[in-house]
């Protein structure tokens, strides 16, 4: 650091003013485990990212499929798109469950960079959280998973399965109405299951995923990104 910037730690709590000191160092200094460690943790947090990524490609490549043939020839089953919403589902659970592992390592990277990175830079600022070392500690002893399945699963909704989820059922909807001329409630129907019976079914998961995606909650994942005003101020 240069004496200006060593003039501007005296402002910081002394007791947190010198976290940062050495990090930016060319040779890196005694803090040089530091910015290893901080490596590793990018490193996992991009390979917990690119699974996330391939799920979610998958799910794409399956539901152009699936809507491609539905609507390829009038003959087609019209619950192969409902077929294509479980497939959906399917993903939505599996890359729910990513996102948790997700989570764990994005977490401790943004208490590196909230507790020692941002004051390394500018050791005017005081860390974001006083406890970080303990709870970073406690991290790397017994790692945890940070966040509920329910709220993983809202993630994904939120991000990319609910615009997903609600293009086939907008695709069903037509499939029903549009290619035969009985009334939709009956074509609706799945061999024996009567039409009423599918829509009601149909009903209920959409308006359970739509309770899921938007029922008001305490996130606890990282989520700097939902910020409002992260985009009005920058």
């Amino acid at each position: 650091m240069t004496d200006d910037s060593e003039g501007r730690g005296d402002l910081a709590d002394p007791e947190h003013r010198d976290v940062g000191k050495g990090l930016l160092d060319e040779e890196m200094g005694p803090s040089g485990a530091m910015a290893h460690l901080y490596r590793g943790e990018i490193h996992r947090m991009k390979y917990w990212r690119e699974r996330l990524d391939k799920t979610t490609n998958w799910a794409v490549i399956v539901m152009a499929a699936i809507l491609t043939w539905a609507f390829s020839s009038p003959d087609n089953p019209h619950y192969i798109v409902l077929i294509g919403v479980a497939t959906l589902t399917v993903f939505l659970v599996i890359e729910a469950r990513r996102y948790r592992g997700y989570d764990i390592w994005r977490s401790r990277v943004r208490i590196l960079q909230e507790n020692v990175w941002s004051v390394g830079l500018d050791p005017t600022k005081d860390v974001a959280n006083p406890e970080w070392r303990e709870k970073l500690s406690d991290d790397y002893r017994a790692p945890a998973i940070k966040i509920t399945a329910e709220e993983a699963i809202a993630h994904r909704l939120r991000r990319i399965y609910l615009p997903m989820l609600s293009i086939m059922l907008a695709a069903w909807v037509v499939r029903i109405t549009a290619f035969s001329p009985e009334s939709w409630i009956q074509t609706a129907a799945i061999g024996m299951i009567s039409g009423p019976l599918v829509v009601a079914f149909v009903a209920v998961f959409f308006v359970g995923t739509l309770a899921v995606a938007c029922r008001p909650r305490t996130w606890h994942a990282k989520g700097e990104l939902r910020d409002e005003r992260l985009r009005k101020e920058r």
